[in-house]
């Protein structure tokens, strides 16, 4: 099972900021205040942003593909 597969099961096809935070272990506010700064790993997690109407999501497949690249580890090489 890819984690693709394992999130679209256990959250469907989208994300919630607290679903978000609890697949990458961090509180809701931590997350909401990094994800409005201006860092690699933060852009590429908002390019996954969808707003329905005030709502905040995520596209899970978008994430998975993040969770299983290397690009949000920065320069940690």
């Amino acid at each position: 099972m890819t984690i693709e597969d394992s999130l679209l099961d256990r959250f469907g096809p989208l994300l919630s900021l607290p679903q978000l935070a609890t697949v990458l272990d961090r509180s809701p506010d931590g997350l909401r205040i990094s994800l409005r700064t201006n860092n690699p790993w933060a852009t590429e997690i908002n390019q996954a942003k969808l707003k329905v109407g005030r709502r905040v999501y995520f596209r899970t497949s978008q994430i998975a593909e993040l969770l299983d690249s290397d690009r949000l580890c920065g320069d940690r090489g």
